[in-house]
């Protein structure tokens, strides 16, 4: 039985941007068309932290990927991170393992990739200014999803330690097609200025007034994923149209939506599916909100082997 392993570095060799938005497009809309078997995540307890074990099953394409994520408050005294992730990718016909790979680098991707995804089906064609709140692993790849699908021209990072805001502008200058990068601007004046928001941060109070936006504004929510957590606020989601990524899980799971008391217009899937519009005007606010879903993890894991096949990455081991 042999297996392919993925280190951090091959996965993102193997999945550029653009076909992680595409994987992603595809999960949400086997998720909402109803043809994604996706279990509700177990949470299995130990005395020092909780792992969660996460699978799913896209009955179209046939992916089939089981993903483990472990959550240790005293790791980082141990010189250990606080969260470590895997994803195992298997046989749909056989139940075979195919590949074993990093799924820090593999959830980064997907996440950003859903973000991606609605900025693609949600934002004005025409935006140029964007404002990102944090400037982790997280943020960086929403900032990446969105150059991806709008060609951004103006991008103002806020983030409460500067060194991060610092170094992440620093490496955004180094891409293609390089937006300007502002630091250090007034939060207002940049969310009131923005096109595009985004967030991708831990809060559990909101980032801005939503007051302050302007209309056709897009906004696209990643951060929270406690019903005490909440980036955004209920100012922005009550002028907003809400998109989720499932229903289900943002009633139970997002501060932003539960303490709001907001209506979900749609799942992102069914504007894949063509059930429910995109955009509607370039007046409308849109709001995405994402807590997350493992069938993005199969659909992406799927990719990163295809794309590690062709390039002949990683390591493959008889076991």
């Amino acid at each position: 039985m042999k297996i392919r392993i993925l280190t951090a570095a091959d996965v993102q060799k193997a999945l550029p941007m653009d076909r992680a938005i595409e994987a992603v497009r595809s999960a949400f809309g086997q998720f909402s068309g109803g043809q994604a078997n996706v279990p509700l995540r177990s949470r299995f307890h130990t005395d020092k932290g909780v792992t969660l074990i996460m699978p799913a099953h896209l009955k179209q394409t046939g992916h089939f990927a089981l993903k483990v994520v472990s959550v240790y408050g005293e790791n980082p005294a141990k010189g250990l991170p606080t969260v470590a992730a895997t994803v195992l990718v298997l046989d749909p016909e056989t139940g075979m393992p195919l590949a074993f790979m990093d799924g820090d680098s593999l959830t980064a991707l997907r996440t950003g990739a859903g973000g991606g995804l609605a900025a693609d089906l949600l934002a004005r064609e025409d935006v140029s200014r964007a404002v990102l709140f944090g400037a982790g692993v997280q943020a960086r790849t929403q900032l990446l999803a969105a150059l991806t699908v709008r060609p951004l021209t103006e991008v103002t990072i806020l983030d409460p330690v500067t060194a991060a805001a610092e170094s992440l502008a620093a490496e955004v200058s180094t891409w293609d097609g390089a937006p300007a990068v502002n630091l250090g601007a007034d939060p207002a004046e940049a969310v009131a200025a923005a096109d595009i928001i985004m967030a991708a941060t831990t809060t559990a109070t909101p980032l801005f007034d939503g007051n302050l936006l302007k209309p056709g504004t897009h906004v696209t929510g990643v951060g929270s994923f406690t019903p005490d957590m909440q980036e955004i606020d209920a100012a922005t989601v009550k002028r907003a149209r809400v998109i989720v990524d499932s229903r289900e899980a943002c009633q139970a799971e997002a501060g932003d939506i539960i303490k709001a008391e907001a209506g979900i217009d749609a799942e992102i899937g069914e504007i894949v599916n063509g059930t429910r519009p995109g955009r509607e005007n370039d007046t409308e606010i849109t709001f995405f909100k994402s807590v997350g879903v493992a069938c993005q993890d199969a659909a992406a894991a799927a990719a990163v082997l295809a794309g590690a096949e062709a390039a002949d990455l990683g390591q493959i081991i008889d076991l």
